[in-house]
């Protein structure tokens, strides 16, 4: 009995030694064929073109064809599926964004697990989200606004790119945190919302730092707050949000995922050349340009934001009463 027991253990000991080298193996010679960068967003986008830019790198570095390919449609929904459900081999990449947390919390079904049906790689940039008004606005502060707001609750608009939006759940929280009702108006898609805005018929707009920062440039409108932990070096006079609601820190971000069960070796790697990347002042530069601060992460790191995120934003639509889609 104890020689079967002794072989078992000697059988599970070679099999983990054997999937082990092939791991490493299979790393070392990744990738041995053309990659592929699967885009959910439209072309110009900052996921886009942080894609193309990163797609561009690792084919250099990699001496391989890296193929960015366009699945837009449904939040990005598309593409996540695609690298989702894809061999796990590494040469399949996706870009998730901020938005992905808050789709797990608003979407009743996606066609995939927002977490355990993808191998994080990691996060590359984040981003604040931007509270504005227009420049002629007699609304001057975050501060102001909350008042006014309370004295006129349900009066006083802000506007998003849909329903169950990030910008929609960011300001949800802040009315949370706040204790004052605000009324959501739901655009789609950015530009729509800031032509409300500057004609009156919106009060506030919620919109991403990318966005934002290039509209403030033209003074038609002006920031109250940034939602970032700290201001943003690309605009450091606008103050965060928990300046005058603290505990609300938020910042939007892009991360790199593969399929589920990719290598670890694999992954590391990817890890690794993210890394490098994200570390040439090129890349800071392109970055700032639109509001972002490159932001290398582990694997495990952009895996603990995103449940996290997940918990929080279910918090709100339950607390706001959100019907879930």
């Amino acid at each position: 009995m104890n020689h079967i027991y002794q072989s078992l253990l000697s059988a599970l000991a070679l099999t983990a030694f054997t999937l082990g080298a092939w791991a490493q193996n299979t790393a070392t010679d990744f990738p041995n064929r053309p990659m592929r960068f699967v885009v959910g967003f439209a072309a110009g986008s900052s996921t886009d073109i942080v894609s193309r830019m990163l797609a561009q790198r690792m084919s250099e570095r990699f001496a391989q064809p890296v193929v960015v390919e366009q699945k837009v449609g449904f939040g990005g929904a598309i593409a996540n599926d695609f690298v989702s459900k894809s061999n796990p081999d590494g040469l399949n990449l996706v870009l998730l964004t901020g938005g992905h947390p808050t789709s797990a919390a608003i979407i009743k079904k996606l066609p995939y697990d927002p977490v355990k049906d993808f191998g994080m790689v990691s996060t590359i940039v984040t981003y604040p989200m931007v509270i504005s008004v227009v420049k002629e606005s007699s609304i001057k502060s975050l501060a102001e606004l909350i008042a006014l707001a309370k004295a006129k609750p349900g009066q006083i608009s802000f506007s998003s790119t849909g329903a169950g939006s990030l910008h929609h759940l960011l300001g949800e929280w802040l009315s949370i945190e706040a204790g004052i009702n605000m009324l959501h108006v739901p655009f789609k898609g950015a530009a729509p919302a800031m032509m409300e805005l500057l004609g009156g018929r919106t009060d506030v707009m919620i919109e991403t730092a990318t966005f934002t920062f290039g509209q403030l440039k033209g003074g038609k409108i002006r920031a109250l707050a940034v939602s970032s932990e700290s201001r943003s070096p690309m605009a450091p006079d606008i103050p965060t949000v928990s300046e005058t609601l603290p505990g609300i820190e938020f910042s939007s971000w892009l991360g790199v995922a593969v399929a589920p069960g990719t290598p670890k070796p694999i992954v590391d790697k990817l890890n690794h050349e993210i890394r490098l990347f994200l570390d040439t002042p090129e890349v800071k530069q392109k970055f700032s340009e639109f509001g972002g601060t490159p932001a290398p992460s582990s694997p495990e790191e952009m895996r603990a934001r995103i449940d996290r995120e997940i918990t929080r934003w279910k918090k709100v639509v339950e607390i706001k009463h959100i019907e879930r889609q």
